[in-house]
């Protein structure tokens, strides 16, 4: 009998909640408490507030199922297991149990819950360095189940953290699985071999990063696990290759019946269809949480996505297929009720800008010809200038102008690319360097005055339906998206400015109280991310001014802030205006 996707969901929670963990819920994609990340690339990204010390409502002992994204995967999207888009299931500890516990409640799932022999595991922990020692604790915990010595191998990287410069930190212990049913289970464990492949983590944050570079031991020790379902629903099934799982198996058969070729049969064909089904999947659930393609940050991303789907399409003969594509994907995820209830808008996105870039493509490949025709060799740089500009890939570049006996100089357009990628790669590090993650005293001030912003702007603006729409506060200004359908006026913006400073020299109390959320409601607190809150929530009050649904941290009084200054003001999206102000 076939093992789903909701069979592993169920198992794993309910194995949890007898452990006496509480089930919270599966957050936005995009992050809320860590702005130094685009998206949710792990379950502890919703939880870094409380990581870090703040209680929680719901307890010590947490689980969940976490929808995330990671975008440095999408190069290696095209092979049986890389996904952009993925789900993770993962238990936690804020200052509870430790080690012991959390190797074994692992270790218990897999074995007893799920099933699988204990022969076809292996252990990864870490080996210390100049900074930390070995992590002979989680070795022995392994060792008294039963593990092998030969199976439990020393890595140096099985290391956490922290998120920014400081912060929690700490060892990993990573489980593997023998996945080959062709080839004999080696005695000894390595990793370099493909067979084996990694399907839960146990992350230690036993200690903290301090500003001066040290260690040392943590306050509140924390446990962070998480196990993929994609890939433990291969396991389950007995296959080697994702793509043929009941979570993609109707992706892929609509990419089939539209191509008229078949899966699993020339390679090229596979990976064509694999990158197809994983980025319209990403895509679908993007657009459900509210990000439309654009040319900057999380819009950027979904562009690609898509853009990366159309070209893909090119090789199977496939046109204005991703709406079509898109289809299976609401099939799969019915649990979803959000992707549901937004699934018009979300194909009418995929529509419009798979018609745009057809257009956009259909110019570029105009000029590669030009090119070829006056020109044996395209140099490197007029290559990249079509990729970048036009999107087309340089596969693509290559094969259309071999068809007029021209070539492309790839050493120079590889120079060109990795120029490329490393301004993006460093102008990314500076814009996310720091965050909300880190706690410090100035992005605290900054995430309290993004308060004082959202009602001074319902105020002014007439407007008390508005909602924060996204958010990025480091420790030298706050970044604050909000649905507004025009430009604010010079007079408008003004009028904020002053406001927020008049609730500042008022010298107004903030406040913290836990309540239900339907009290919260009752009360009329405001709150942007509902779906991600829990039945016990925090609701901080700035005198009577505001009231907001949060998880905080927030300074004691509005008089710690300083004068409030809008440095900027530009639209974000279709609908979706952006603010970016300082503290001076």
């Amino acid at each position: 009998m076939e093992y789903t996707r909701e069979k592993l969901i169920k198992n794993f929670l309910n194995f949890f909640v007898k452990k006496n963990h509480k089930k919270i819920r599966n957050f936005s994609l995009i992050p809320e408490n860590d702005p130094t990340v685009l998206f949710t690339t792990a379950g502890m990204h919703p939880l870094i507030p409380y990581l870090l010390g703040q209680p929680h409502s719901q307890g010590k002992k947490l689980c969940n199922l976490q929808r995330c994204i990671r975008t440095k995967d999408i190069i290696m999207v095209g092979d049986s297991e890389h996904h952009t888009f993925f789900e993770m299931l993962g238990n936690w500890s804020l200052g509870d149990y430790w080690k012991k516990d959390a190797i074994e409640y692992s270790f218990e799932f897999l074995t007893k819950i799920l099933k699988i022999p204990k022969e076809k595991l292996a252990i990864s922990i870490f080996a210390g360095n100049k900074n930390m020692p070995k992590d002979n604790e989680a070795k022995k915990i392994w060792e008294n189940l039963k593990i092998p010595k030969e199976r439990i191998i020393n890595i140096t990287n099985n290391w956490w953290g922290p998120t920014g410069k400081t912060g929690p930190c700490g060892p990993d212990t990573e489980i593997f699985y023998w996945k080959s049913k062709k080839l004999p289970i080696p005695k000894k464990f390595d990793p370099n071999n493909e067979n084996w492949i990694e399907i839960w983590n146990n992350v230690f944050m036993q200690y903290e990063k301090t500003k001066d570079g040290k260690y040392k031991e943590a306050k509140q020790k924390n446990i962070d696990t998480g196990m993929g379902v994609e890939r433990t629903i291969t396991i389950l099934n007995g296959l080697e290759d994702n793509y043929l799982t009941n979570i993609w198996r109707p992706i892929i058969k609509k990419i089939e019946e539209l191509s008229k070729e078949k899966y699993e049969g020339n390679e090229k064909i596979n990976r064509s269809m694999r990158i197809i089904a994983d980025h319209i999947k990403a895509s679908v659930f993007l657009i459900a949480d509210g990000i439309v393609p654009s040319n900057t940050e999380q819009g950027y991303i979904l562009r690609r996505l898509i853009r990366r789907t159309i070209v893909q399409g090119r090789n199977l003969n496939l046109k204005n297929f991703s709406g079509k594509i898109a289809e299976s994907v609401f099939e799969i995820y019915k649990d979803y009720k959000h992707l549901q209830k937004n699934k018009k808008q979300i194909l009418d996105e995929l529509k419009e800008e798979e018609k745009k870039f057809n257009k956009t493509l259909e110019r570029g490949l105009k000029i590669a010809e030009k090119m070829a025709k006056n020109n044996i060799t395209i140099s490197g740089k007029n290559a990249f200038l079509l990729c970048q500009s036009y999107g087309i890939p340089i596969e693509v570049i290559k094969e259309i102008v071999s068809k007029w006996g021209s070539n492309v100089d790839e050493k120079e357009f590889q120079k060109e690319l990795s120029k490329h990628q490393e301004l993006s790669r460093t102008a990314s590090a500076g814009k996310f360097k720091s965050g909300l993650a880190d706690n410090s005293k100035a992005t605290i001030k900054l995430h309290t005055a993004a308060h004082l912003l959202a009602q001074a702007l319902r105020y002014t603006l007439k407007k008390p339906d508005l909602m924060q729409k996204g958010s990025n506060i480091t420790p030298e200004r706050l970044r604050f998206d909000f649905n507004f359908p025009r430009k604010l006026t010079e007079e408008e913006i003004k009028k904020i400015e002053n406001l927020i400073n008049e609730k500042i020299q008022e010298k107004l109390p903030i406040k913290k109280q836990e309540m239900t959320l339907k009290k919260a409601k009752e009360e009329k607190a405001m709150g942007s991310f509902e779906s991600k809150y829990n039945e016990k929530v925090f609701v901080y009050s700035i005198g009577n001014f505001s009231k907001e649904i949060c998880a905080g941290p927030h300074v004691k009084n509005t008089s710690n802030l300083g004068k409030f200054k809008i440095i900027k003001e530009k639209s974000s999206s279709a609908g979706i205006r952006r603010i970016k102000a300082i503290l001076e």
